[in-house]
């Protein structure tokens, strides 16, 4: 069972040779990576970044984020009350595991825990088909294609009333 714990110093350099791996630069895309030494002792009222563990070991990162209150206005003009996501898997080994699927169900339950969040957003780059599948599976539907910097993305919103049929087995409502 996997479970998220805040991020923190000691993390940095197994997250910066994450970084390094094929699987994780080919996820990423040209927008650049995060500035771990910087990011990690950061504390803002508008995101979060997660480590997740399996058995207390590490195996991926989270990001979760306001994307109406994120200083650099990745999202652009987006509505309040929103949720963005950010997801790894830090080694080769742990993909295949079923371990992003409990990580994105315990950061699904971690946004919506929040009354006021409506839905939660995500922008898996146009060509990582396994991603946009995984995340579909997950009951997030498509929005639109989108280029965010250089990144020919899809954008998926998951709102709260996908998010409830989803767990509990009901079909949403169109």
């Amino acid at each position: 069972m996997v479970r998220l714990r805040p991020a923190i110093k000691a993390d940095i350099q197994l997250l910066k040779r994450w970084d390094e791996k094929p699987h994780v630069i080919a996820a990423g895309g040209d927008d650049g990576w995060y500035d771990w030494d910087r990011e990690i002792p950061r504390k803002a009222d508008w995101g979060e970044l997660l480590i997740a563990e399996e058995g207390g070991r590490p195996v991926g990162v989270m990001e979760i984020i306001d994307p109406a209150a994120e200083p650099s206005h990745y999202w652009g003009e987006i509505e309040e009350n929103l949720r963005a996501l950010d997801i790894w898997i830090g080694e080769e080994g742990d993909l295949g595991r079923g371990l992003g699927t409990q990580m994105m169900r315990a950061a699904l339950d971690r946004c919506f825990a929040d009354e006021k969040v409506r839905a939660v957003v995500i922008d898996p780059l146009e060509s990582n088909v396994r991603a946009r599948r995984f995340y579909e599976r997950l009951g997030f539907r498509f929005v639109e294609r989108r280029v965010f910097d250089a990144d020919e993305c899809i954008v998926y919103r998951l709102t709260r009333a996908d998010f409830e049929a989803v767990r509990t087995g009901a079909k949403a409502k169109d």
